[in-house]
């Protein structure tokens, strides 16, 4: 009996330290392992103001006066520059501008108290074309009423200009004198005051010939 005694309080022992064993035993590490985040939208596609270059390629633009580049008008409509830019023996001048440049607007100014007068003397065409981006549209449109200019005005709304231009256009205004062969004789980047009146004085130069 006593032996039978000391073997059930073995076992019973041996039981309780392999509970015990059990229970102090370290969980299991949980998997750490992440998912691979979704690749982000491309930002591009979600930014309402991202410039689009609707530009054709330079060399499927005719790079020869009068060119032959879409223009719009303040009113939306859209002429082409072989209609406007014609070769009828008149001087033509090319005015580059935009409406964020205030150089552009100082010159622009200067030549509206000139140009009447301008007009009386000597036969020629002042073409003022804007490079603006099309998010500026509104403001080419409400410019172009407000200060009733003589002269024709048109927005390049493809930029496609820069892409036929010397020096691409870069730094505006720049004004261009074509004479009746088409060809530039005259070419001014920026403005300083008196510019208006050298480049009268070419185009009248070249209407006596």
């Amino acid at each position: 009996m006593k032996k039978l005694f000391i073997l059930f309080t073995f076992f019973a022992c041996f039981a309780s330290c392999a509970n015990s064993q059990n229970e102090q035993a370290p969980a299991k590490e949980k998997s750490t392992t992440t998912a691979t985040p979704a690749p982000k939208n491309d930002i591009r596609k979600n930014r309402p103001n991202v410039i689009k270059n609707t530009a054709r390629p330079k060399n499927d633009i005719n790079a020869v006066f009068p060119y032959d580049i879409d223009l719009k008008d303040a009113n939306g409509k859209v002429v082409n520059s072989s209609e406007v830019l014609k070769k009828d023996g008149k001087p033509t001048i090319l005015l580059f501008w935009l409406t964020t440049c205030y150089p552009c607007k100082i010159e622009m100014k200067a030549i509206k108290e000139k140009f009447p007068q301008w007009s009386q003397e000597t036969d020629f065409r002042l073409v003022a074309i804007s490079t603006d981006f099309n998010k500026n549209v509104a403001s080419f449109n409400k410019m172009v009423k407000e200060n009733g200019w003589k002269w024709e005005t048109y927005h390049d709304f493809n930029r496609e200009f820069r892409n036929v231009m010397p020096g691409a256009l870069n730094g505006l205004p720049q004004t261009f004198v074509i004479d009746a062969n088409g060809e530039i004789v005259y070419h001014k980047r920026k403005y300083s005051t008196g510019d208006e009146d050298k480049l009268y004085a070419k185009v009248k130069e070249l209407a006596m010939k």
